[in-house]
């Protein structure tokens, strides 16, 4: 989906940008990379998939995946380079990220199907995705004009109407007096508004 407002373009992901980034994670991290086969991303009109040239531990299902379990990492050295860089929070914990990523969102959960050969995680897009994607081109946002952190943020409102002040922070790295300044800014200009209460409720962006 792409947010044009004037002069301004930006994108936004049809999967949930903290799943599809742990999703990528994941599969070069668990790459049997002596097949010389590269992680492959198919994009369709109505789903995302992920193939991942790898394959689960002996004995292990796909139901034991979507579980709590051990860390097992195919490359234990390169998990141990994204952990020390801070791009995993910790090890056995992808799957589960992913899925909570997408509960978070509310979107539809993704399936995870192995193969002979390796291992796929399809995300299906949403029914809407195409109308709201229209909607975006429309133009209807134009004429309003947005500062960088403002953008930033409505792209992240755009990807998870549920994010909290305190996530924005993290990912923007500005105050949280800043975060609140730009949200104040974007409500009275129109732009967005809060349903219901701060904690539990969501963003929604005003077309």
């Amino acid at each position: 989906m792409v947010c044009r407002c004037q002069t301004l373009l930006f994108a936004t992901f049809p999967v949930p940008e903290a799943a599809l980034r742990e999703a990528v994670l994941n599969a070069l991290i668990h790459k049997d990379y002596a097949t010389g086969t590269p992680v492959q991303i198919s994009v369709y009109a109505d789903k995302l998939m992920i193939w991942n040239p790898g394959q689960l531990p002996p004995s292990w299902t796909v139901a034991k995946l979507k579980q709590k379990h051990a860390s097992l990492p195919f490359n234990p050295v390169i998990a141990n380079v994204f952990f020390r860089a801070g791009e995993i929070e910790a090890w056995g914990r992808g799957v589960e990220r992913i899925f909570a990523a997408c509960r978070e969102a509310r979107f539809p959960e993704p399936v995870i199907e192995q193969e002979s050969t390796g291992l796929w995680i399809s995300f299906a897009f949403p029914e809407d995705i195409g109308k709201r994607t229209a909607e975006s081109d429309s133009g209807k946002s134009s004429g309003k004009k947005f500062g960088r952190s403002a953008s930033a943020i409505l792209k992240m409102i755009e990807g998870n109407p549920r994010i909290s002040a305190q996530k924005m922070v993290d990912s923007l790295t500005i105050s949280e007096r800043a975060i609140e300044k730009n949200l104040r800014s974007l409500r009275e200009q129109g732009v967005i508004r809060r349903i219901g209460p701060a904690n539990g409720g969501h963003w929604e962006i005003i077309k």
